[in-house]
């Protein structure tokens, strides 16, 4: 049996190129003891995964040149050698964009088909929805009656964050996204209070007629003019989670800070940034709290699909372009 996964040939510079990777072929493993074989079913492409394609030190090890890369997967246990897992069961670990892979029994979670599709394990009740729940709930303290500003709105963990903060009470919610058919989602489909296009004017001027009251909390997906947008809107008190930050992630050249930085005096604001792995506590009461939002449709989601091991990269490109809506999202 041949197994396709696919290598870091060369670490990019500024845009990853496709000679800077390979879809290798390969023998599928056989699982040792305390191992299982899964065959995957769906991977997750995410903006953070630019970050391990670099050297440079950072929160998680980089990529190593010449091997599988690593992401999220969800998939069928084909074959086990381990305790408490049998084959059939179905599985979510970090050993994505391949087709195969063998699998720690300890880093496999059981997830249960018939009680959610698999690629949502990977989305809405994965890692992109513990990101939003931990971000806006823990690191933001968002308080009911709170005007909420979310950038990269449209995205897996942006649509979350905006959707958890109607449900939890805000006052208005805001968000930002790259294309009007996006805008038009965020307000119809998700229920946001108003939503632009960042590419149609200064976002620091669409952003004040948005919430001309200000914003108590802003989640921030992408950073540059969106950050210092948010801290000129921001209100006495007002708390900033830094999630991630696209639009700087493919900069040869530092990115210039906030301009207005000082006016955190002023108002008494706070930046923090966070990291999902800081936060799995949280894990139980998010999914008692959120699984039955999804379940009764209170929480909207959407996926982008891509087809085919062999357009994995594409898809990952496509999310540093913004052309998905929610998640990204591979089925094998």
């Amino acid at each position: 049996m041949i197994n396709r996964e696919w290598h870091l040939l060369s670490r990019p510079v500024g845009w990853p190129k496709p000679e800077d990777f390979a879809l290798v072929e390969a023998e599928v493993p056989t699982p040792g003891e305390g191992q299982v074989l899964v065959r995957n079913a769906y991977l997750s492409v995410d903006p953070y995964m630019r970050g391990r394609m670099s050297a440079a030190k950072s929160y998680v090890a980089p990529f190593e040149l010449g091997k599988a890369m690593q992401g999220g997967a969800v998939g069928e246990v084909v074959a086990s050698n381990a305790e408490g897992i049998a084959v059939g069961d179905h599985v979510l670990h970090f050993l994505g964009w391949r087709e195969y892979a063998v699998v720690r029994a300890e880093n496999a979670v059981k997830v249960d088909p018939a009680a959610a599709p698999l690629s949502a394990y990977l989305g809405v009740l994965g890692m992109t929805g513990l990101t939003a729940y931990a971000g806006l709930l823990r690191t933001a303290a968002f308080k009911e009656g709170d005007a909420v500003f979310v950038s990269g709105a449209a995205g897996a963990v942006g649509s979350q964050v905006g959707q958890i903060a109607k449900l939890k009470g805000a006052s208005r919610v805001i968000g930002s996204a790259g294309s009007d058919e996006k805008v038009k989602l965020l307000v119809e489909e998700y229920g946001f209070d108003a939503a632009f296009n960042y590419k149609s004017g200064p976002v620091g001027e669409q952003l004040r007629a948005a919430a001309p009251d200000g914003v108590d909390v802003y989640f921030d997906n992408v950073g540059g003019d969106h950050l210092e947008a948010a801290i000129g809107s921001l209100n006495q008190g007002g708390r900033i989670a830094v999630c991630g930050m696209i639009s700087v992630y493919n900069n040869t050249e530092p990115a210039p800070g906030p301009r207005n930085l000082a006016r955190l005096i002023q108002t008494r604001g706070r930046i923090e940034g966070f990291l999902v792995g800081d936060h799995y506590d949280l894990q139980p009461r998010f999914v008692a709290e959120v699984g039955p939002w999804v379940a009764s449709g209170a929480l909207k989601y959407r996926e982008t699909v891509v087809e085919g091991i062999e357009n994995n990269l594409e898809a990952f490109l496509g999310v540093l372009r913004g052309d998905n809506t929610g998640k990204m999202i591979v089925k094998l």
